[in-house]
């Protein structure tokens, strides 16, 4: 059945619909990337501010969610004053105690 005839059939109300689902071959989804439930959630930023936050993610490595997840826990635990640090942050603050830049 063509993907016209079968929204056809579904906006009917028609319920041969669910026996095609029935019938059709199994799929394999892939298993989520975590343990931790997750929610969605929709930001809208300027374009400026996107791009930025893209352009560090890419510089870390990392996806942009995935950057903005860590900012977003990294600011929640400054609130109760449980803040962690990367790793990569305290190693830039120690390079930068051992070798000063002139000012």
């Amino acid at each position: 059945m063509h993907r016209n005839d079968a929204t056809k059939q579904f906006h009917s109300g028609d319920d041969r619909i669910a026996e095609l689902i029935d019938e059709g071959p199994g799929v394999d989804l892939p298993a989520p990337d975590t343990d931790v439930p997750m929610v969605s959630r929709s930001v809208r930023l300027p374009l400026e501010t996107y791009e930025r936050v893209r352009a560090a993610a890419d510089a870390r490595g990392i996806g942009v969610t995935t950057l903005m997840r860590q900012w977003i826990e990294a600011g929640l635990a400054d609130l109760d004053d449980s803040a962690t640090v990367s790793l990569a942050d305290v190693r830039r603050a120690l390079a930068s105690l051992a070798h000063p830049t002139a000012a």
